[in-house]
C-alpha cells in the first residue's frame, strides 16, 4: 500500500497549489473555465513528468513537491518583474537569462531586488536541507521497485497527457500577452517552445542590401558612424515641464539633419538586441516569427544580407564597438557573421575609476559615452585612404538607475511640477536617467565635430534602442509611448541644410537602415558629380595651359 501522506498528499496539494499561482503571472490568465480545457491538461501532464523526474531524484514526496512549487515561484516572481520592467510576459527563451543573470548579475538581479533574491536563496537551501534530512526517504517505504514503478506509472501518466493535449492547445499569435491570457503558464510555454523555428527567408531584407555593387567608387563615399545609444529618447513630449536645454546638442543636430523623426521599436527598457538586429538586417518582427524575441541565436547560426556586408561589399571597411563583455547576447559570433572587420569590445577600455590627472572611461556603472567618441575619432584618425562604418552600441545609460545617486545639482533641475509627485527616490532615478542623457547628446555632437575635422565627408547615425527602465517615474507621472528617436546627420547638411527636409520622418526601426542607405547613396553620388566636375574643369584648364604653349 502507498504510503499515502508521503506521496499522494503532496502530489495533489502541489498540483493544486500550482495551479493556484497562476493567479500571481503577470498578465494573468483567463481563469480555467475560460480557457480551452487542454490547457489544464498540459499544466497537469507536465507537473506528474516533473514530479515523476524529482522524486526519482531526492525520493521524498513533500521535498519534490516543494522544490518544484518553489521554481514556479521563482518564475512567477519573474514574469511579475519583467511585466512591470519590461512590460511583457516571461517566455520560454527567457530560461537562458537565468544563466545569464549568474554572469551578468548587474545586469538582472538589482530588477528581481538584491534583498529578495538572497532571502529566497537562503531560506530555499534552509528548507531543502531541512526536507532532506526529516522526510523518509520512499524507497525505504516502497523500496527500489515499488519507488521505480511508480515514478514510472507518474511519469507516463502525465507524458500520455501532455501526447494528448499539446496539439489541442489554441494556436499561438506571437503576441505573448494575448497568447499567455488563453494558454496559462504551463501551455503558454509549451506552446512557444514547440513553435516552429524556421530559417530567416533572406528575401524578406531590404532590396538595398541584395543589389551587388550599388554605391559608387569608394573614394566617393564617406565616413558612417552609427550610434544604437542605450535607452535613449526625447523625454520632453512625454513630459514638457522637462527644461529644453536637457538636449541642446540634439535640437541643434536635429535642425541640421536629412532625416530625424520617432522610431517605432520592438521593445521597452531592454532587449537590445531587437532594436540592433531589426536596424542591421532591416528585419521586421513578422518576417522574424519566433526569433523576434532574441534574434540573434538564429543570426549566430545563419548569416542574412544585412547593411554591414553591404558597405563592406562597397568598399567600407567596418568596425562595431561595444563596451561589454564580447559574448552577451552571442556578439561575439553574431558579428563577425554580420559582416563586421573588427569587434571591439570591454577589453579595449579601461573599466576602472579614473586614475588622478587622466579622464576615465567609466561613468557610473558602465563605460562612458565619452570614452566611446573618443575610440571613434582615433578610428577616424586612423582611416584617411578608405571609408570607415562605425557601429557603436553604448552601455553608459543601462541602469538599474537606482543602483546610482544623483547629484544635488541634477535632482534641482527637475522642475516642481515634476520633483514633487516623484518623491525622493523617483526624483534621483530619473535625475540619474537625465544626467546620463545629457552625456549622449555630449556624444551626439562630440561625434558630428569628429567627421567634421576629417578629409573625407561624413554621417552620423544616432538611435535609441528603447525608452529606459524607471518605474518609479511611471507610476508618478505616466508612461511615454515607447518609441525612441533617431537622427541622420551629414557633414554636407550640417553647412547647407537639407535641399529637401525630411523632419518628423516617423518609422519602425527595421526602415532605418534603408532609410540610412538612401542618405548615403544621394551623398555619394553627389560627391561623385562633384568629382568629376572638378575632374572635367581640371581637364579643360589643362588643356587650355596646353594650347596656350603651343601658340
Amino acid at each position: 500500500m502507498l504510503p499515502v501522506s508521503l506521496l499522494l498528499f503532496p502530489l495533489l496539494l502541489g498540483l493544486a497549489l500550482s495551479i493556484a499561482m497562476e493567479a500571481l503571472v503577470r498578465p494573468r490568465p483567463d481563469s480555467l473555465w475560460l480557457r480551452p480545457r487542454a490547457t489544464l491538461m498540459v499544466h497537469i501532464g507536465t507537473w506528474l513528468v516533473l514530479f515523476a523526474v524529482s522524486l526519482l531524484i531526492l525520493q521524498r514526496g513533500w521535498l519534490s513537491a516543494g522544490l518544484l512549487l518553489c521554481l514556479q515561484l521563482v518564475v512567477v516572481e519573474s514574469a511579475r518583474t519583467k511585466w512591470v520592467s519590461l512590460k511583457e510576459p516571461f517566455l520560454v527563451q527567457d530560461f537562458d537569462y537565468f544563466l545569464d543573470a549568474i554572469r551578468h548579475p548587474r545586469l538582472y538581479v538589482p530588477f528581481f531586488g538584491i534583498g529578495l533574491a538572497i532571502a529566497a536563496s537562503v531560506s530555499g537551501a534552509l528548507a531543502f536541507a531541512a526536507f532532506l534530512w526529516f522526510e523518509p526517504a520512499l524507497s525505504g517505504s516502497l523500496g527500489g521497485g515499488g519507488l521505480v514503478a511508480t515514478v514510472a506509472i507518474l511519469g507516463l501518466g502525465g507524458a500520455g497527457l501532455l501526447g494528448h493535449a499539446l496539439p489541442r492547445l489554441p494556436q499561438i499569435t506571437l503576441n505573448p500577452a494575448q497568447d499567455l491570457k488563453r494558454h496559462g503558464l504551463f501551455g503558454f510555454f509549451w506552446a512557444y517552445a514547440r513553435y516552429p523555428r524556421r530559417q530567416i527567408d533572406p528575401s524578406s531584407t531590404p532590396e538595398c542590401f541584395r543589389r551587388p555593387d550599388s554605391l559608387p567608387g569608394a573614394d566617393a563615399l564617406p565616413h558612417l558612424v552609427v550610434v544604437q545609444s542605450e535607452s535613449f529618447f526625447d523625454p520632453r513630449p512625454w513630459q514638457p515641464a522637462l527644461h529644453g536645454s536637457v538636449l541642446d546638442g540634439w535640437d541643434r543636430l536635429c535642425a541640421e539633419s536629412a532625416v530625424q523623426g520617432r522610431l517605432e521599436v520592438p521593445a521597452w527598457g531592454a532587449n537590445t538586441v531587437r532594436s540592433e538586429a531589426a536596424f542591421l538586417t532591416g528585419l521586421s518582427g513578422a518576417a522574424l516569427g519566433m526569433h523576434q524575441f532574441n534574434p540573434y541565436r538564429q543570426l549566430a547560426r545563419q548569416p542574412v544580407p544585412n547593411l554591414v556586408r553591404s558597405l563592406k561589399r562597397s568598399g567600407y571597411r567596418t568596425v562595431a564597438v561595444h563596451p561589454y563583455p564580447a559574448s552577451f547576447y552571442l556578439r561575439h559570433k553574431v558579428m563577425p557573421r554580420m559582416g563586421f572587420d573588427e569587434f571591439i569590445t570591454l577589453d579595449a577600455f579601461d573599466g576602472g575609476q579614473p586614475a588622478e590627472g587622466r579622464q576615465g572611461d567609466r561613468d557610473g556603472q558602465y563605460i562612458a559615452d565619452a570614452a566611446l567618441a573618443r575610440k571613434v575619432d582615433e578610428l577616424l584618425q586612423a582611416s584617411p585612404d578608405q571609408p570607415l562604418m562605425v557601429f557603436v552600441i553604448t552601455m553608459e545609460n543601462h541602469g538599474p538607475l537606482h543602483l546610482e545617486r544623483a547629484g544635488a545639482a541634477w535632482r534641482d533641475k527637475l522642475p516642481a511640477p515634476l520633483a514633487k509627485p516623484l518623491g525622493e527616490r523617483g526624483r534621483d532615478e530619473l535625475a540619474v536617467y537625465l544626467r546620463h542623457l545629457a552625456n549622449a547628446d555630449s556624444m551626439a555632437n562630440a561625434l558630428a565635430d569628429s567627421l567634421i575635422r576629417q578629409d573625407r565627408q561624413g554621417i552620423l547615425c544616432f538611435y535609441g534602442d528603447h525608452v529606459p527602465i524607471m518605474a518609479r517615474s511611471y507610476r508618478a507621472l505616466g508612461e511615454p509611448d515607447g518609441r525612441s528617436d533617431y537622427l541622420i546627420w551629414t557633414t554636407a547638411t550640417s553647412s547647407a541644410g537639407p535641399a529637401e527636409p525630411l523632419h518628423d520622418n516617423d518609422i519602425p526601426i527595421d526602415h532605418l537602415a534603408a532609410t540610412l542607405w538612401d542618405t548615403l547613396t544621394a551623398m555619394a553620388k553627389a560627391s561623385t558629380r562633384q568629382n568629376n566636375a572638378c575632374a572635367r574643369k581640371a581637364q579643360r584648364s589643362k588643356q587650355q595651359d596646353e594650347l596656350q604653349e603651343q601658340e
